[in-house]
């Protein structure tokens, strides 16, 4: 399988049961007298826009998805080092056959008290690749400005014809993820 760099808006065939969704961020030292703490967040959404139920949000509180289909390995509270700062697993052939997509978010926490944003944040990343041999599917590197987000929607996967398909989405949200989570749950 060939690595694709995906451009915003692109998107690529996942051919894959079970993937995994690493995201990755550095902060730009010296901007912010408090450390960065970033969360990467997944909404599994039916076709009229919405969680089903709280339990097809996941996050640092709620790891594992209703349908068991999509769990996060932790919150990475320094995103220190090279590589994916959080990752996400999915068995797309365990999620509920109502989602029609899913929703991956990277959220600062406390940004508004502690005056922070995604413009003091660089190298930010969202990768699809194989859980069992972690071979790369796609990557979509974000190189907008997002000096006023506090929440980006990264990516997406989504169902079409039967097949999951990602699509590199690079799309600000306005709340933090009290924003996101009134959008869709």
């Amino acid at each position: 399988m060939a690595e694709i760099n995906l451009t915003k808006g692109q998107r690529a065939d996942v051919g894959l049961r079970k993937v995994s969704v690493g995201l990755g961020w550095d902060p730009n030292s010296g901007i912010s007298q408090f450390e960065f703490d970033l969360d990467a967040s997944a909404f599994l959404i039916t076709e009229g826009g919405q969680c089903p139920s709280s339990g097809f949000f996941v996050f640092y509180n709620n790891r594992v998805s209703a349908d068991g289909s999509t769990s996060s390995r932790g919150d990475n509270r320094g995103g220190e080092g090279d590589g994916d700062d959080e990752t996400l697993d999915l068995d797309l052939a365990k999620i509920d056959p109502k989602i029609e997509q899913v929703i991956f978010a990277v959220t600062i926490d406390k940004a508004d008290e502690r005056k922070q944003n995604f413009g003091q944040v660089r190298n930010s990343f969202i990768r699809v690749y194989d859980a069992g041999t972690n071979e790369e599917i796609c990557k979509y590197e974000l190189d907008e400005d997002f000096s006023t987000a506090t929440a980006i929607e990264f990516g997406r996967l989504y169902k079409r014809n039967g097949v999951w398909r990602f699509e590199a989405t690079g799309l600000p949200v306005s709340g933090g993820l009290g924003g996101l989570a009134a959008k869709y749950c």
